[in-house]
């Protein structure tokens, strides 16, 4: 079953690239094709590249490593924390700090306090301080919360790091690779794809097409851990499939019908698809 098909990453509009005069020569090979000087990304690659790291993924949480998830972009922030909490992962949503990576050992001090301050409250050291104290402790710890709340569980570097914007987020990529770490990204026609180990050819803007990769992921990791296909309502209707099966051969006429658009359908070339499908999503936004 696959992991996503060309009709999802169209109707997210994963397939817009930036305008032409902005556009790394990298990229040339994902590029399908140009429209009123935008770059359409060629969708076929991006299934086939959205597949190979949903595996890569899935292999590392199933190794038991983590996944940190990365995008300080407004359009990203509600995604990465949404998408990263639901599969119990890292991530870091709002300013990237220096050294996340490359000096942990510093940045885990940090997390240490914020973890002492939310301690102090829960035992009810609080109510024992002058409320001017309490106040400042406060706004230290709202302070650290916003940086480092999505990672102030994270006692060991990461497995590998997600992220949907390379040029918003170059530190995290430059420390990750000064440290090996592997790196799973969407990249737009801007960027520069040879900086990361997984690319997925895409629109790093729309916040449609972030929730699609960012939820991808997030499946990955829950199958790696899980051991099993996240596709549960595949699995689900697996069950009555034999019960189904006598009402099917009760209509053949439907059969025929599905079986010719399939027949067409296959008829397509890739490249024919896709034109096919960014025709009719113009057509429908006009």
């Amino acid at each position: 079953m696959a992991v996503t098909t060309m009709k999802a990453l169209l109707e997210a509009g994963v397939h817009f690239g930036h305008q032409t005069k902005r556009w790394n020569p990298k990229m040339a090979k994902y590029i399908y094709a140009t429209r009123n000087d935008i770059h359409i990304i060629d969708l076929q690659i991006s299934v086939d590249h959205v597949e190979a790291a949903y595996q890569f993924v899935k292999g590392i949480a199933a190794e038991g490593k983590s996944v940190l998830f990365v995008g300080t972009k407004k359009q990203a922030q509600d995604a990465i924390k949404s998408e990263a909490e639901r599969c119990d992962m890292y991530y870091i949503n709002q300013r990237w700090l220096g050294g996340t990576l490359t000096n942990f050992k510093t940045i885990r001090t940090r997390i240490d306090r914020l973890n002492k301050i939310n301690q102090m409250e829960i035992i009810g050291e609080f109510e024992l301080l002058p409320k001017k104290e309490v106040l400042k402790l406060k706004a230290e710890r709202d302070k650290l919360e916003q940086n480092l709340g999505g990672i102030k569980n994270m006692r060991n570097l990461p497995g590998c790091l997600f992220g949907v914007d390379l040029k918003r987020d170059e530190n995290a990529v430059r420390e990750a690779r000064k440290l090996n770490i592997p790196i799973v990204a969407v990249v737009d026609t801007n960027c520069d794809p040879d900086l990361v180990d997984y690319v997925i050819p895409g629109n790093d803007d729309a916040i449609r097409a972030i929730q699609l990769f960012a939820s991808i992921i997030a499946d990955a990791v829950i199958e790696g851990r899980q051991g099993e296909s996240f596709g549960g309502a595949a699995k689900t209707e697996e069950a009555p499939a034999a019960e189904e099966a006598a009402e099917e051969a009760e209509a053949p006429a439907e059969e025929e019908v599905t079986a010719e658009t399939a027949v067409e359908e296959v008829a397509l070339t890739p490249e024919e698809a896709l034109e096919k499908a960014i025709a009719e999503k113009e057509s429908e936004e006009a």
